[in-house]
C-alpha cells in the first residue's frame, strides 16, 4: 500500500507515541512503589502484653503536641518541631516485639537519634520502623529475617536512669528514612482507649487563627526531616514555655 511521506511520517509518530506510552505505563508503578510506601498496613503493636499500670501504656503521641511545641529546638528540631514518633510508658526491660514481618537494616544506627541504643527493620510495604531508647544493643544483625510480633529489643530510657523517663520511642519512617509518617493511622490498636491515660505532652498545639488544625490523633502531618518548623504559628497556645 502506498503512503505519501506526510503519511509515513504520521504513521512513524503515533507508532513511536505508542511504544513510549507502553514503555511509560510499565515503569511508572515500579518508580511509584520505589519512591513511596504501597497501600497502608496493618502493623501491630510493639508489646505482646496487653496495656496496664503494670506492663506499658500511652506515653506521648505522635504529633504536634504541647510537650513537642514546649522542647521543639532542644529536643525536635531536626523534626520540624513536633514529636516524630510515639512514645510508649515502660520499666526498663519491657520485651518489644517487631510491628510488622520485616528485615533488619539497622542496630545502634544512632544518626537517627533514640539513643542508647536503637534497631532499624525494613517492612516489605515500603516503611521502616525505628525502635529507640532501647536498654541494650539488640541481639539481632543487619540482614535478619523478623517476624511481626517476634521478640527484638528491650524498653530503656534515654536518661539511662531507668527511673526518670523509661520508654520506647517507636517511628514509622520512610525507607530512606527521610521522612516521618503518623504510626497511628498505620498501627492497628484501641487508641480511644490508650488515650484514657494521661500522658506528657498529652494536648496538641493548637494554631488560634485555625483552631482546629491538627487537634485529632489521626490528623497529625507527616514530616521531613531536615525541614522547617511547621508549629510557630503567629498565635499560639499555649504560649512559649519560658
Amino acid at each position: 500500500m502506498f503512503l505519501s511521506p506526510r503519511l509515513r511520517a504520521s504513521a512513524v509518530q503515533i507508532f513511536l507515541f505508542l511504544v513510549m506510552a507502553f514503555v511509560a505505563g510499565a515503569l511508572l508503578p515500579q518508580i511509584a512503589n520505589a519512591q513511596t510506601p504501597g497501600p497502608s498496613p496493618k502493623y501491630g503493636l510493639p508489646f505482646a502484653a496487653e496495656p496496664g499500670p503494670n506492663t506499658w501504656q500511652l506515653g506521648q503521641f505522635y504529633g504536634n503536641t504541647t510537650g513537642a511545641f514546649a522542647r521543639r529546638v532542644e529536643w525536635y528540631a531536626a523534626g520540624q518541631g513536633i514529636h516524630f514518633g510515639i512514645d510508649f510508658s515502660a520499666k526498663c526491660g519491657t520485651q518489644v516485639v517487631s510491628i510488622g514481618d520485616g528485615v533488619v537494616v539497622g542496630v545502634d544506627n544512632l544518626a537517627h537519634g533514640s539513643a542508647p541504643h536503637n534497631l532499624i527493620i525494613a517492612h516489605p510495604e515500603g516503611y521502616n520502623s525505628l525502635y529507640g531508647h532501647l536498654l541494650k544493643r539488640p541481639d539481632l544483625k543487619v540482614g535478619d529475617v523478623v517476624k511481626k510480633g517476634q521478640p527484638v529489643a528491650l524498653t530503656g530510657d534515654p536518661d539511662l536512669t531507668c527511673t526518670s523517663r523509661p520508654h520506647l520511642h517507636l517511628e514509622i519512617r520512610s525507607k530512606d528514612m527521610s521522612r516521618a509518617y503518623n504510626g497511628h493511622t498505620l498501627i492497628d490498636a484501641d487508641w480511644d482507649a490508650l488515650m484514657l491515660v494521661g500522658a506528657f505532652g498529652r494536648g496538641f498545639q493548637r494554631d488560634l487563627d485555625d483552631p482546629r488544625k491538627w487537634q485529632n490523633l489521626l490528623d497529625q502531618p507527616s514530616i521531613t526531616f531536615g525541614g522547617s518548623f511547621i508549629n510557630e504559628f503567629k498565635h499560639n497556645w499555649p504560649q512559649d514555655w519560658k
